[in-house]
Protein backbone atom coordinates (compact mmCIF):
# COMPACT_ATOMS: atom_id res chain seq x y z
CA UNK A 1 0.00 0.00 0.00
CA UNK A 2 1.21 3.73 -0.38
CA UNK A 3 1.31 6.07 2.55
CA UNK A 4 0.87 9.34 2.65
CA UNK A 5 3.70 11.71 4.86
CA UNK A 6 2.25 14.60 3.82
CA UNK A 7 1.35 15.82 6.98
CA UNK A 8 4.98 14.79 8.76
CA UNK A 9 6.98 17.54 5.55
CA UNK A 10 4.16 19.87 6.50
CA UNK A 11 4.93 19.85 10.27
CA UNK A 12 8.72 19.63 9.76
CA UNK A 13 8.43 23.01 7.25
CA UNK A 14 6.20 24.47 9.77
CA UNK A 15 3.65 24.80 6.94
CA UNK A 16 -0.66 24.88 8.18
CA UNK A 17 -2.81 22.69 5.34
CA UNK A 18 -4.34 26.31 4.83
CA UNK A 19 -1.08 27.96 3.76
CA UNK A 20 0.20 24.81 1.49
CA UNK A 21 -3.63 24.74 0.16
CA UNK A 22 -3.72 27.96 -0.79
CA UNK A 23 -0.47 28.06 -1.91
CA UNK A 24 -0.67 25.13 -3.98
CA UNK A 25 -3.98 26.47 -5.73
CA UNK A 26 -6.37 23.62 -4.17
CA UNK A 27 -9.13 23.69 -1.67
CA UNK A 28 -8.53 22.72 1.67
CA UNK A 29 -10.79 19.28 1.78
CA UNK A 30 -8.70 18.39 -1.24
CA UNK A 31 -5.84 18.72 0.46
CA UNK A 32 -7.52 16.83 3.68
CA UNK A 33 -8.09 14.31 1.11
CA UNK A 34 -4.22 13.68 0.25
CA UNK A 35 -3.05 13.93 3.22
CA UNK A 36 -5.64 11.18 4.75
CA UNK A 37 -4.37 8.91 1.92
CA UNK A 38 -8.14 8.76 0.84
CA UNK A 39 -7.09 10.04 -2.50
CA UNK A 40 -7.30 7.20 -5.35
CA UNK A 41 -4.93 9.46 -7.13
CA UNK A 42 -2.69 12.65 -7.75
CA UNK A 43 -1.91 14.87 -10.41
CA UNK A 44 1.29 15.05 -10.80
CA UNK A 45 0.96 18.97 -11.60
CA UNK A 46 -0.19 19.53 -7.70
CA UNK A 47 2.91 16.41 -7.02
CA UNK A 48 5.05 18.91 -8.30
CA UNK A 49 3.36 22.38 -6.61
CA UNK A 50 3.35 20.43 -3.32
CA UNK A 51 7.19 19.65 -3.90
CA UNK A 52 8.37 22.74 -5.02
CA UNK A 53 6.60 24.85 -1.95
CA UNK A 54 7.82 22.03 0.61
CA UNK A 55 10.97 22.12 -1.02
CA UNK A 56 11.27 17.83 -1.00
CA UNK A 57 10.91 15.13 -3.54
CA UNK A 58 7.75 13.41 -4.23
CA UNK A 59 9.83 10.01 -2.30
CA UNK A 60 9.36 11.99 0.82
CA UNK A 61 5.78 12.43 0.33
CA UNK A 62 4.97 9.05 -1.03
CA UNK A 63 6.26 5.86 0.83
CA UNK A 64 5.51 2.00 -0.34
CA UNK A 65 4.99 -0.19 2.39
CA UNK A 66 4.29 -4.19 1.93
CA UNK A 67 0.03 -4.80 3.24
CA UNK A 68 0.89 -7.89 6.04
CA UNK A 69 -2.03 -10.82 6.11
CA UNK A 70 -2.85 -12.01 9.74
CA UNK A 71 -3.67 -15.16 9.77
Amino acid sequence: MIVVNLDVMMARRKMSSGELAERIGITQANLSVLKTGKAKAVRFSTLEQICKVLNCQPGDLLEYQEETTEQ
